[in-house]
């Protein structure tokens, strides 16, 4: 796979656009002033984490004698329950934080950017191609910087759409996530059943 190819791969995966009704709710809770601050630590932790995974993926979920499937099921059950919050607002936002209060890691580095379909396709070019890891480090930036960039300027979206059409975006994009959720669980589970046929 080419270098820039595998970077039009990984942005899609990390689906900036469809992530930001889902950001914007999550940071609804966090002051104004902070929002910018806390989005910018949470893509920078995700892009430490997919580092981490590019390079010791294989080695960390062999060590944990942990499946890949294991990771996409777990992560689709996440998305799930963010996703029925979306469509069902409750108190505390979809992740159920007092006002005012940050969230850390979950579920913004993990798995919104760094989610296990972005950590497969890692571990995937890693163990194609192991030469190659100078170019797949050059895909994940060129991937991440502009995913930063759009979710950076969430702030505009907001005053494009206004506050009913963001409502109106953050449930349509709630149903997609439910979908897309409920698609890495049954592709984690079509994984493991494959797997144990063998």
């Amino acid at each position: 796979m080419e270098t820039l190819s595998a970077a039009a791969m990984l942005f899609l995966i990390m689906d900036p656009l469809g992530n930001l009704p889902v950001f914007m709710s999550i940071l609804k809770q966090v002051e104004p002033k902070r929002r910018r601050i806390v989005l910018l630590r949470e893509l920078l932790i995700a892009l430490a984490i997919m580092l981490v995974f590019l390079y010791t993926g294989s080695a960390i979920l062999s060590f944990l004698h942990l499946k890949q499937e294991a990771v996409s099921i777990a992560g689709g059950i996440i998305l799930f329950l963010i996703a029925i919050r979306m469509i069902f607002p409750q108190p505390g936002g979809v992740i159920g934080l007092a006002a005012g209060e940050e969230p850390l890691i979950v579920p913004m580095a993990i798995p919104l950017v760094a989610g296990p379909s972005i950590l497969a396709a890692l571990l995937l070019l890693a163990n194609q191609e192991p030469s190659r890891m100078v170019d797949w480090t050059l895909a994940l930036f060129a991937a991440w910087v502009p995913t930063t960039l759009i979710l950076l300027f969430s702030q505009n979206f907001h005053k494009w759409l206004g506050e009913r059409g963001l409502t109106a975006m953050e449930k349509l994009m709630g149903m997609i996530l439910v979908m897309l959720s409920v698609q890495m669980f049954l592709d984690g589970i079509a994984d493991y059943l494959e797997a144990s046929m063998h």
